[in-house]
C-alpha cells in the first residue's frame, strides 16, 4: 500500500511538472534582423493573418532615427496584406516633428517613408471608441482610435527599447498607449482619472504621478485590445530588438544607443514576449560595444516590469516561456 501511494505521489508530481512545461508560452527567436527574417518568424508562429489586417507600429517622432524603417518591415506588411496603423500622441508641442495632431502626424509618416510603401491609417483621425476592460482596478473602459473597428486581425509589430515613463517599450505598451486615442492616452496615464485630454495640463495634473496605477492601467488596456481581436484568433506579437536606446521612438532626440542589435522575437503571448525581451537585456554582458546598464537602470527606476507582473496577474498571459530559436544550425 505504501509502495502504491509513493508511486502515485511521484506520478502526480511528474504530471504537474509536465503540465507546467506544456503551459509555457512559446517565444520564437531569430538573431537575424532582415526583411526575410521578419517573414520567417511570422510564419513560425503558425497563425495566418486574415481579413482586414492592421500592422500596429510606432512611426517615430520626426527627428528620431530609431523607429522600425519601412524598408525593414515591408516584406512582412506585404505578406499579410496589411495597413500600417497609428494613433496621435498626447504631449504638447507645435513643431512639425511632434505627432500630437493629425496634420503633423501625417507629415512625419510621409517624411519617414511609410506612405511610399503602404496604406496608412491614423486610427483616431476622425474619432474614438470605447472597448471593454476586464480589469476594473483603475479603468472603466479603454479609449481607442475608432478605426480599430475596421480591422479583423492585428500584427503588433514592436520596437523594443527604453522609455522615459514606462521604463521600457514593447508589446504591452504598443497595445495600450499605442492603440489608445489621445484621450485614451490621458486616461491610461492618469490611471482612469482623466478621460478628456488637456494637452497643456496633463503632465502637471494632480492625476499624474501614480506610477504603479499607470502601469496597471497599461496592462488592463493592453488586455482590452487583445480581447477585441482574440474573438477570431486575430492578433500576434513581434518585437524587433535593434537600435535600443533608453528612450522611446516618441522622443524627438533620443539618448545614444549603447546596446548591440540582438534579433527578432515573436509570440502569441505578449506577456511572455515582453518578459523574454527584458530577460535578454538582463543577461547582456557589459563590453566596450554593448552596455545594458543605462537601460536596466531606467527600467528599474520606472518600475517597468510591474506592467508585466500585473498583466500576468489579470490573465493576459504568462511570464513563463520556452524560447525557440528558428535559425538554422
Amino acid at each position: 500500500m505504501k509502495h502504491f501511494l509513493f508511486k502515485s505521489l511521484v506520478l502526480g508530481m511528474l504530471l504537474t511538472l509536465c503540465t507546467t512545461a506544456w503551459a509555457q508560452s512559446k517565444v520564437y527567436l531569430t538573431r537575424e534582423i532582415s526583411p526575410a527574417s521578419l517573414v520567417r518568424i511570422y510564419k513560425a508562429l503558425g497563425v495566418k493573418a486574415h481579413g482586414r489586417v492592421a500592422v500596429k507600429i510606432s512611426t517615430g517622432e520626426g527627428s528620431n532615427p530609431n523607429y522600425l524603417r519601412p524598408e525593414l518591415i515591408k516584406d512582412l506588411v506585404y505578406n499579410v496584406d496589411g495597413t500600417i496603423v497609428e494613433c496621435n500622441t498626447a504631449y504638447p508641442g507645435e513643431a512639425a516633428d511632434v505627432r500630437n495632431n493629425t496634420a503633423n502626424h501625417w507629415q512625419v509618416i510621409d517624411r519617414h517613408g511609410f506612405t511610399k510603401y503602404f496604406p496608412v491609417d491614423i486610427m483616431d483621425e476622425y474619432g474614438e471608441i470605447r472597448i471593454p476592460v476586464r480589469d476594473h482596478t483603475h479603468l472603466n473602459y479603454d479609449i481607442v482610435g475608432e478605426h480599430l473597428a475596421h480591422y479583423d486581425f492585428m500584427v503588433l509589430l514592436n520596437h523594443f527599447k527604453g522609455h522615459p515613463m514606462e521604463g521600457y517599450g514593447g508589446a504591452l505598451k504598443n497595445l495600450s498607449i499605442g492603440c489608445a486615442s489621445a484621450n485614451g492616452k490621458a486616461y491610461i496615464h492618469s490611471a482612469g482619472k482623466m478621460s478628456k485630454l488637456n494637452m497643456d495640463s496633463l503632465w502637471t495634473s494632480k492625476y499624474i504621478g501614480d506610477q504603479d496605477g499607470f502601469l496597471e492601467s497599461m496592462a488592463a488596456s493592453a488586455q482590452a485590445v487583445v480581447d477585441y481581436f482574440k474573438k477570431e484568433n486575430g492578433i500576434i506579437f513581434i518585437s524587433v530588438m535593434n537600435n535600443m536606446s533608453i528612450d522611446c521612438d516618441c522622443v524627438d532626440h533620443p539618448a545614444p544607443v549603447k546596446l548591440e542589435d540582438y534579433g527578432i522575437l515573436a509570440s502569441t503571448d505578449p506577456v511572455a514576449l515582453d518578459q523574454a525581451c527584458v530577460d535578454i537585456i538582463n543577461n547582456q554582458k557589459v563590453t566596450a560595444k554593448n552596455d545594458p546598464t543605462d537601460l536596466l537602470k531606467r527600467i528599474d527606476k520606472q518600475h517597468g516590469t510591474h506592467t508585466i507582473d500585473w498583466a500576468e496577474k489579470i490573465g493576459l498571459g504568462s511570464k513563463k516561456y520556452t524560447l525557440i530559436n528558428i535559425d538554422k544550425k
